[in-house]
């Protein structure tokens, strides 16, 4: 079972830029599809962005494609989310995440959740 921890979370600026980080540990990422959500006060978590388990191509939710970039290491024990051009509405929990399929989406079976680091951008 792979163990998720994120950092880089923190109160930023609207326009300003975060990169968040997800460690696994127990195992790589190279048995899984990993990806990003997040859960803003009152909302349902929803999917921002994943990576496919085949081929490493990156795929995002439509509200923060073109501002958000994932990445792993080559070793695949970390995966990033670099944020550009914040928004107040990303304000959230972000969740690091890994799923046992080809490409993680929103109704995925997650196999692991990491706790959450929260980002919280001011107007």
């Amino acid at each position: 079972q792979v163990r998720l921890v994120e950092s880089g979370g923190g109160l930023v600026q609207a326009g300003d830029s975060v990169r968040l980080s997800c460690a696994a540990s127990g195992r790589t990422f190279s048995m899984y599809s990993p990806g990003w959500f997040r859960q803003a006060p009152g909302k349902e978590r929803e999917f921002v962005a994943g990576i496919n388990y085949i081929d490493d191509s990156a795929h995002y939710a439509s509200s923060v494609e073109g501002r958000c970039t994932i990445s792993m290491d080559n070793a695949k024990t970390t995966l990033f989310l670099q944020m550009n051009k914040l928004e107040p509405e990303d304000t959230a929990v972000y969740y690091c995440a890994a799923a046992h399929t080809v490409i993680i989406t929103p109704s995925s079976e997650i196999g692991a959740w990491g706790q959450g680091t929260q980002v919280t951008v001011s107007s």
